[in-house]
């Protein structure tokens, strides 16, 4: 069902519009957790490493999924808010055929650079086989996985986010038992999860496209819309770019944090694969309710409603407080059990190392959230140099601070670096989102 979000009360449309998103990122982040969890409890220590070291090199993949997903997102919403709905089937066209091209590139480079990329970041020879076999196995199916980040931005854009969620609750968990029956029952190894998600993935993405395009064709357009174009390729890149940009040089953070972290032990670099998890549930949690406020932003400065922008950053402020709290006490309280969960006998060094970085960056969840609703309001007006400034800073400072202070504290100094960044990084995100022409408009308009 598409839904307007220009009209209604800001903070119940955000809510309606965010907790199936919020439940779509759930179930979309057990796909990795679940690789992890089978991986450490059915193979061992060593295959969660493998797992996990791999998993810093594949975001570079899901950065041009997400930027793909963005750009298409917030264009679609611009236009399906005022109206013109065929200019966006135009840009749906435009995006599936460019991501189509763009998929190519990225399945070769990757096959290519694969090996590379996985001696650039120190993996360690215990599991540089085992990397190298789950990274390329999940490089064929980067197809599944940029085509599926576009469908569900359609969704999104039409105010839609139901519908996603139903097909990663699906697929999520049926990729669960297929994880446990390649492991446990056809002792497949890493090759199991791999091949898990390749075939999960799969029937996730063409679900969702084939019913993106029959919900396409049932919206009325006056004329006939354009196979490709030009004009809405660029307006596209204008977002998608930036955002990929973005989402690649967190990636190339990543990468350089796990090569500082591999020189710390095969131990630390298993409770790092552990305890990152259960963090990217929560913060992929937060951007995709931030991409959300994205839908809302774009529709409503769409429409020319640019006072319910500030009604939107406050309910979305809310939201991710209101989910901040029960995740917050739940990390601190059971961090040890949380680990146990991905590792069946972990070492000291392991559990240890995986804790301590619960315990030092959980209780910042309540900065980093307001940081991606103001990002999600910044990207959703198109302010791309503002929003990449912000997390650039971000990015920077964690990387920095991380080799600085793993000198003299260890690993301890590297999970040091996270809150820092997120402050610093916060700041700035809200002092732009003050900057925006939203707050200097009247409150006054359609509420």
């Amino acid at each position: 069902m598409n839904r307007d979000l220009t009209t209604g009360d800001p903070g119940s449309v955000l809510w309606r519009f965010c907790l199936p998103l919020f439940g779509s990122i759930i179930f979309q982040q057990l796909y990795n957790i679940a690789d992890s969890l089978i991986a450490g409890r059915f193979i061992g220590e060593h295959a969660l490493a493998a797992v996990g070291n791999s998993y810093e090199i594949t975001l570079i993949f899901i950065a041009f999924a997400f930027g793909c997903n963005i750009g298409c997102s917030v264009i679609v919403s611009q236009l399906f808010g005022a109206k013109n709905y065929r200019d966006m089937k135009t840009a749906v066209h435009t995006t599936m055929i460019a991501s189509a091209i763009l998929c190519a590139v990225l399945m070769i480079a990757g096959l290519i650079s694969g090996d590379m990329l996985l001696a650039l970041i120190r993996t360690p020879k215990e599991i540089l086989a085992d990397s190298a076999l789950y990274l390329t196995i999940y490089i064929w199916g980067l197809p599944f996985l940029l085509f599926y980040n576009i469908a569900t931005g359609i969704f999104s854009a039409l105010g839609d986010s139901k519908t996603p969620f139903l097909f990663l609750a699906f697929s999520s968990t049926a990729n669960i038992l297929v994880d446990i029956l390649f492991v446990a029952g056809f002792d497949m190894g890493v090759a199991g999860v791999a091949w898990a998600t390749f075939l999960c993935q799969g029937v996730s993405c063409v679900l969702a496209v084939a019913a993106v395009l029959l919900r396409l064709r049932r919206i009325p357009a006056d004329g006939e819309a354009r196979l490709f174009s030009f004009a809405i390729f660029k307006k596209i890149a204008v977002i998608a770019v930036p955002s990929i940009l973005q989402q690649s040089f967190i990636s190339l953070g990543n990468i350089i944090l796990q090569g500082v972290i591999n020189g710390c032990g095969v131990g630390v670099t298993a409770g790092y694969s552990a305890a990152i998890k259960l963090n990217n549930l929560v913060i992929t949690s937060f951007t995709t309710l931030g991409n959300g406020i994205s839908n809302f932003t774009a529709q409503n400065i769409g429409a020319g409603i640019l006072p319910r922008v500030k009604a939107g950053f406050r309910a979305g402020i809310r939201l991710v407080w209101l989910l901040c709290v029960p995740v917050v006490a739940l990390y601190l309280a059971a961090a040890r059990v949380l680990v146990g969960f991905f590792i069946n006998t972990p070492s000291g060094l392991a559990l240890t190392s995986a804790t301590r970085f619960l315990y030092i960056v959980v209780p910042f969840y309540f900065v980093v959230s307001v940081k991606l609703v103001a990002d999600g309001i910044l990207r959703g007006a198109g302010l791309m140099k503002q929003f990449m400034a912000a997390t650039f800073t971000d990015l920077i400072l964690r990387v920095v601070l991380a080799i600085v202070f793993s000198g003299p504290m260890g690993y301890t100094g590297i999970w040091c670096a996270w809150p820092v960044g997120w402050v610093i990084g916060m700041v700035i995100s809200v002092w732009f989102y003050r900057k925006g022409p939203w707050n200097r408009q009247a409150d006054t308009g359609k509420q």
